[in-house]
């Protein structure tokens, strides 16, 4: 076994943490099927403030695992983590088990 070493592990302990609310989960699902989306979509459909929407996006890109594109007035975003989508599914797979 390896000795514990605590800041090899706090980036991976961070990108889990960041999905570890439902919001931003759904956010990553919604990316999952590899299109990008606008910050409004994810405002209309969860029903919240466009300022909380912004803060679970930055918690995401922070985390590495969406990026970001400005058009004009808008911004889209897509998974640069493109794993998440087969992890997401071995989850979906594991729980249905239950």
């Amino acid at each position: 076994m390896k000795p514990f070493k605590r800041t090899e592990h706090k980036e991976q302990a961070d990108f889990f943490k960041a999905l570890g609310h439902p919001t931003r989960l759904w956010i990553v699902r919604q990316l999952a099927d590899g299109k990008e989306h606008c910050v409004c979509e994810f405002v209309d459909q969860v029903n919240v403030d466009f300022s909380t929407i912004s803060q679970h996006l930055a918690v995401l890109k922070q985390a590495g695992i969406l990026m970001d594109e400005k058009r004009g007035k808008s911004v889209f975003y897509t998974l640069s983590c493109t794993c998440i989508a087969t992890m997401l599914d071995c989850l979906d797979t594991r729980l249905k088990k239950k």
